[in-house]
């Protein structure tokens, strides 16, 4: 096999760097061929690399044997080139690079490795699937959209770290390795060889330890840290992903919004040149849910719902009037101009709503000549008109009413919201809409296993006016908890964190943890707040979630080098994979499948 001993050329400039200042200068560049173009005897290579392209020129008049070894040159062949910068012939610039003045003629060539035809085109409109992609996964980052959205990414996180250092935060790692306290999504476990029998887990986040670390003193911490997660996956989930972790003492709500608050501003302006104004809005969890249907509500468009519960309480419609009297919600929007649709459109329109989990779906047309509606025998002429009234329906439009129990109602109408903002191209998708949603419930039921759960983690203090009604039951009990929206995405999530034990107790009992279990899973943590732990809260970014929205892209699978499908598998390394029985017996495993 003949193999290349001597040093190959070593570049003087990236092919992004070359402008008119460099012309009759000599150069080298080293990159891949991007593309080539044999035009009137004379061969034109566009070289790339991540910083840009220049185009390099073969002529027989320059160099006669150059020239025939530049035909065997294909795409995505490796090459080192040396030559001199000329200025491009008058009616030959390209003004969509920025090298686009100049042209490099080449004087000496070498093909550093050549490379096989690449099962994708390298550019960015490819027609080709996600799995395909993510199999060549090392083509498809050579491509211009990845390239720049993994840039953009390194950028958000040196503004970041760049941003809490200013502001006195000490970046700290904490153990991937760690103790199983399973409370929210199952962990990845880890079984240890040495201690037999016995597990690590991977941390779901670095809550405990950060807290920890507040009992420790470091009264302000940071980290972007990997986090993971054993969870069914979607667009925006990963088993691993990345946040930037946030923990600060004595301080309260204002002072962590104020600091994130601060973060977006920074970031927005030093990657996209975006301002944006601050302080954010604030709405409670009620407020967000009753107006727009979620938690994490997207504003860049109307369709507000409105609360019909007063208006319809007295109708002898019973599907309204009933759930009225039995604590649920009657609530509606209006989908303008929608009053044309046809009754397959709107049987269509039911069924989805059913698929969303409601009972059903009233619609009431609005039209020249009166209100139309399948359930016209059981609303009065004066019921409809007030629903109207109330909704703000005018004729052409389309009247969507749910009536379920509370968050049923708005949870569905939230989605039909959404589906109505998409199918009449309502969202401003050049607006920036940042928003605090807070007061959120300390607890959640759950129908399926009969208890309550930590609506946000067992960790988050209860509103200081309602520790005295947590003693006697949880309705009602806020929590100390906000969330960060931006264009209806969650972004950030924190909350104001327990610092007694006595309180930290109390939760645990109403969440059914025992003392036997509380000390089991936490108690490390129970034993640091007998030390002396500040009053303390924080925030964690959901840091691949807010690169793509940075981008532009619709799955944050487009901001990760490396992802994993939404089914957890990596195609390009085939992980995970099987192992050796050897391998097993010294974990002290068996498998039984």
């Amino acid at each position: 096999m003949d193999i290349e001993k001597k040093a190959f050329l070593k570049r003087t400039h990236t092919c992004g760097a070359l402008r008119r200042e460099h012309i009759g200068k000599t150069v080298v560049l080293n990159g891949w061929v991007d593309s080539r173009r044999d035009l009137g005897g004379v061969i034109f290579i566009d070289i790339r690399d991540r910083y840009g392209i220049s185009q390099i020129v073969f002529a027989p008049q320059h160099n006669e044997e150059l020239y025939r070894r530049a035909h065997v040159l294909r795409g995505e062949y490796v090459v080192a080139v040396k030559g001199v910068v000329e200025h491009r012939p008058e009616g030959t610039y390209n003004p969509n690079i920025p090298t686009g003045e100049v042209d490099v003629i080449v004087n000496e060539l070498e093909i550093l490795n050549k490379s096989e035809t690449p099962p994708f085109h390298v550019q960015d409109r490819v027609e080709v699937s996600e799995d395909h992609r993510l199999r060549y996964r090392y083509i498809d980052l050579r491509r211009p959209i990845m390239r720049n959205n993994i840039l953009i990414r390194h950028a958000m996180a040196q503004a970041a770290r760049s941003y809490f250092d200013e502001n006195d935060f000490i970046e700290i790692e904490t153990p991937v390795l760690m103790k199983s306290t399973p409370e929210g999504a199952r962990d990845f476990l880890v079984p240890s060889r040495i201690n037999k029998g016995k597990f690590y887990a991977l941390p779901q986040s670095p809550q405990t330890y950060k807290q920890i670390l507040m009992v420790s003193g470091f009264d302000r911490y940071f980290q972007i840290v990997k986090c993971f997660r054993d969870e069914d996956l979607r667009a925006d989930r990963q088993p691993e992903f990345t946040q930037i972790d946030v923990e600060m003492s004595f301080v309260e709500e204002e002072e962590v919004w104020t600091l994130s608050e601060g973060l977006l501003v920074r970031l927005l302006k030093d990657v996209l040149g975006v301002e944006i104004a601050a302080p954010f809005d604030r709405l409670s969890y009620e407020q967000a849910m009753e107006r727009y249907g979620s938690d994490k509500p997207d504003r860049r468009f109307g369709l507000g719902i409105t609360t019909l519960n007063d208006v319809v309480k007295h109708t002898p419609f019973k599907v309204f009037s009933e759930t009225v009297a039995q604590g649920g919600a009657v609530a509606g929007f209006i989908a303008p101009g929608c009053a044309s649709y046809t009754r397959n459109q709107l049987d269509n329109l039911v069924d989805l709503t059913k698929s969303l989990g409601a009972k059903g779906l009233v619609y009431i047309k609005v039209t020249e000549e009166g209100f139309e509606t399948p359930v016209q025998k059981f609303l009065t002429q004066d019921d409809m008109t007030a629903v109207a009234h109330a909704l703000g329906a005018k004729t052409g439009d389309l009247m969507l009413i749910v009536a379920d129990t509370w968050k049923k109602c708005y949870g569905v109408l939230g989605d039909l919201r959404l589906e109505f903002g998409k199918r009449l191209d309502l969202i401003q998708k050049d607006k920036i809409d940042m928003l605090w949603v807070t007061d959120f419930p300390l607890f959640e039921w759950h129908d399926e296993d009969k208890r309550y759960y930590a609506m946000h983690h067992p960790f988050t203090s209860p509103r200081l006016s309602d520790i005295e009604k947590l003693k006697d039951g949880v309705d009602g009990v806020k929590a100390r908890a906000y969330d960060l929206v931006m264009n209806g995405n969650e972004i950030a999530g924190g909350s104001i964190r327990i610092h007694t034990p006595e309180l930290q107790s109390l939760v645990f009992e109403k969440l059914g943890i025992g003392q036997q279990e509380a000390r089991e899973k936490f108690g490390f943590l129970l034993d640091a707040f007998k030390y002396g732990a500040p009053p303390h809260g924080g925030i964690a970014f959901g840091f691949d979630r807010m690169v793509m929205l940075f981008t532009g892209m619709k799955s944050i699978r487009d901001v990760i080098a490396f992802p994993k499908t939404s089914s957890g598998l990596s195609l390009m390394d085939g992980s995970p994979s099987e192992v050796t029985e050897e391998q097993l017996k010294e974990l002290h495993l068996k498998l039984r499948l």
